[in-house]
Parts: structure tokens; C-alpha cells; sequence
């Protein structure tokens, strides 16, 4: 099921044409992301998390830029799972405005969980799976 968080975009987040700058698309994406598991109890500090997974790391970003966003204001990001691995997940999101009647980026992210004494990919808990359930999106029939 797709999440949806909003972000706000401020006057140093543009460029020198008034543009959200390209760089900035990616915060909004991890900010949206991160809120949504803070609610559910995720810190980066293992002894306060509600997750034993708390190291995790961006394998891949795509994004692809469509509108671009002009001015300060607020705009959505909305995002969910597209596959869940054992070790790693894939998320899809989309930045939208405020109303929803323009997409200005999309793209996917691709979170790896590690071992934080190895640095390899270690197997997500079961705990995390059933936390990511309800983002993940049903297959498509296609």
C-alpha cells in the first residue's frame, strides 16, 4: 500500500533559477521514508530502536525528473515497497504536488540491511518483515 508524507520545501533548498535543486529530491525521498518508520518505533540508535535492524544502507538510487518543482511550498511524497528480499528491499516513490495533478519525479531506492560488525547483508527479522508488510505493493498482472 502506497504511504504518503509530506515535504516542504524552503528557500535554500532552490537553486539560482528557483528550483528545487536535483540533489534535494533524494532528501525528501529518505526524509518521507524515515518518518514512516520513526512512527513505528525505528531509531538509528540500537538501544532505543524497536527494530533490531537499524543499519542499513542505500545500494541504488534512480530517480527520473519530470516537472520540476518551482518555488518554496510543499509538495508529497508518496512511497512503498516493490520487493522485499532477504536481504535488502526495493522501494518505489514518487514526488508529487500538493494536489497530486503533477508528478515531478519517480524513481526507486534500493535498501540493503547489514551486519553492523561485518558490513555484509544479513537477513532481515521477522519483526521488520511484518513492519513492511503493508507497504509492499501487490504484483502486477501485467
Amino acid at each position: 500500500m502506497t504511504q504518503t508524507r509530506p515535504a516542504h520545501i524552503h528557500f535554500d533548498d532552490l537553486d539560482a533559477m528557483g528550483l528545487l535543486h536535483n540533489s534535494r529530491y533524494s532528501l525528501l525521498v529518505e526524509r518521507a521514508i524515515s518518518a514512516y518508520w520513526a512512527e513505528l518505533g525505528w531509531s538509528f540508535d540500537p538501544a532505543v530502536s524497536r527494530f533490531k535492524d537499524v543499519f542499513l544502507a542505500v545500494r541504488e538510487f534512480k530517480i527520473t525528473y519530470s516537472v520540476p518543482i518551482v518555488g518554496a511550498g510543499e509538495v508529497l511524497v508518496e512511497f512503498w515497497i516493490d520487493k522485499m528480499g532477504r536481504t535488502s528491499g526495493v522501494y518505489g516513490f514518487r514526488v508529487v504536488s500538493a494536489d497530486r495533478s503533477v508528478t515531478h519525479a519517480e524513481g526507486y531506492r534500493v535498501n540493503v540491511n547489514l551486519d553492523p560488525a561485518t558490513l555484509r547483508p544479513t537477513p532481515f527479522t521477522a519483526e521488520t518483515r511484518a513492519a513492511a508488510e503493508p507497504l509492499l505493493r501487490a504484483p502486477s498482472l501485467t
